[in-house]
C-alpha cells in the first residue's frame, strides 16, 4: 500500500476500534448493571432546565464509562459522535398501543417447562432499541433506549430462565420486515408470535408459514396466543429444523418473502446467518430478510477486518494491494 493508503487504513482502524470499544462497553453495561441509572439521578441533573433528559443520560453514561470530553481524542469522539447519536428516549405508548400488546399479548401461565409472565423495566433501565446503523466511514451506532417511565412486557421462561421476550428491540428491529412482507410469507422462529401476528394482519399477505423446531413452543403458541389472532386461518406452523426446511422444502413452496429469526444475538447469529445466506439461491424468487442483520454484519466486519490486517501485516500473497481493495473485501 502507498503511504496515503496507510493513512486511510489508520483512520479506518481507529473507527473500527471505537466501534468495538463502544460495543464492549454496552455489552458489559447491559449484562451487569442496566438499571444503574435512576430516575432521581436524571431529575437532579435536569431540574434547573439547563440540560435535557437526553443530555443528562449522555453525561451519566460518560461517567459510568469513564469518558471525559475534556480529555479530547477518543473520549471526545465517543461522547460526541457515538453516545449523542446512540441514546434514544423511548415512548411507552408506542408499545402499549401496539396491536399485539393490546389484543394478543398472552396471559400469564405455565405449559410444561415453559412459563409466560410479564416482566418490568423500571424508569431509565437501558435496552438496545433497534438495529445497528452504519455510516459511510464505517462508524457504527447501536441505539440504546431508555423509557422515562416504567414499562411491562411479556416473556417466556424455560425452566425458570428467560428464553424469549417482547421488548423494544424485538418490536423495533422487525418493522422493516413487517412492512416488506407480501404474498406467501415464511418465517423461521416463532417466539411469542409477534412477527407472525403483525404480518397476518396485512391484506397483501396471503399466508404465513412459521418454521419452529420446539414442539413445546408451538404448543404454547397454539393454546395461548394463536386463538387471539384476527386471522388464524392465514397461519401454518411447521415443526422442523430451519436449515433443512430451507434446503429441502422451501424451494418447492414458492414463497414471496422470508424472514429469518432463529438466534438470540449477533454472536450466536453469525454462523446461522451465513448458513442461511448460502441457501438463498435455492429459492431465487424469494426475498429474504434477517433479524438484527446490522448487528450481525457488524460482527462479521470486525472478524473480516482482523483477517485482512493479518494478511497485510504478514505480506500474504492474497493481501489487499490497495485501500480500495481492502474496503471492498471488508464489505463484500
Amino acid at each position: 500500500m502507498t503511504f496515503y493508503d496507510k493513512e486511510k487504513l489508520k483512520r479506518l482502524h481507529r473507527t473500527l476500534s471505537l466501534n468495538y470499544r463502544l460495543t464492549r462497553l454496552y455489552a458489559d453495561y447491559l449484562e451487569r448493571y442496566p438499571e444503574i441509572i435512576k430516575k432521581e439521578m436524571v431529575d437532579t441533573l435536569t431540574e434547573d432546565g439547563d440540560i435535557t433528559v437526553k443530555e443528562a443520560l449522555v453525561a451519566l453514561l460518560s461517567s459510568i464509562f469513564d469518558l471525559d470530553d475534556a480529555r479530547g481524542g477518543d473520549d471526545r469522539r465517543l461522547i460526541r459522535e457515538y453516545l449523542n447519536r446512540s441514546v434514544t428516549l423511548l415512548d411507552t405508548k408506542k408499545y402499549t398501543e401496539n396491536p399485539y400488546y393490546k389484543s394478543v399479548a398472552p396471559e400469564e401461565g405455565k405449559e410444561g417447562r415453559f412459563e409466560i409472565r410479564w416482566e418490568y423495566y423500571p424508569p431509565y433501565r437501558a435496552a438496545i432499541s433497534g438495529d445497528m446503523t452504519l455510516d459511510r466511514d464505517f462508524t457504527e451506532i447501536p441505539p440504546l433506549g431508555f423509557f422515562t417511565e416504567g414499562f411491562r412486557f411479556p416473556a417466556v421462561l424455560e425452566d425458570g430462565n428467560e428464553w424469549m421476550t417482547l421488548t423494544p428491540v424485538d418490536v423495533d428491529t422487525v418493522e422493516d420486515a413487517i412492512s416488506a412482507a407480501h404474498g406467501k410469507v415464511v418465517t423461521f422462529g416463532l417466539g411469542l408470535g409477534y412477527y407472525t401476528y403483525m404480518v397476518s394482519e396485512k391484506e397483501e399477505v396471503e399466508s404465513i408459514t412459521v418454521v419452529e423446531l420446539s414442539e413445546s413452543v408451538i404448543k404454547l403458541f397454539r393454546e395461548r396466543i394463536l386463538p387471539r389472532f384476527s386471522h388464524p386461518e392465514k397461519v401454518r406452523i411447521v415443526c422442523a429444523d430451519a436449515f433443512r426446511y430451507a434446503e429441502e422444502v422451501m424451494p418447492k413452496e414458492g414463497f414471496d418473502y422470508a424472514f429469518v429469526d432463529t438466534w438470540r444475538d449477533a454472536s450466536d447469529g453469525l454462523p446461522m446467518y451465513e448458513k442461511m445466506k448460502a441457501l438463498e439461491h435455492l429459492s431465487a424468487k424469494t426475498e429474504f430478510s434477517y433479524w438484527i442483520e446490522g448487528h450481525i454484519l457488524s460482527r462479521r466486519r470486525s472478524l473480516r477486518y482482523a483477517e485482512l490486517c493479518e494478511k497485510v501485516d504478514t505480506g500474504a500473497a492474497d493481501a489487499p494491494k490497495s485501500y480500495d481493495e481492502f474496503v471492498r473485501r471488508l464489505v463484500e
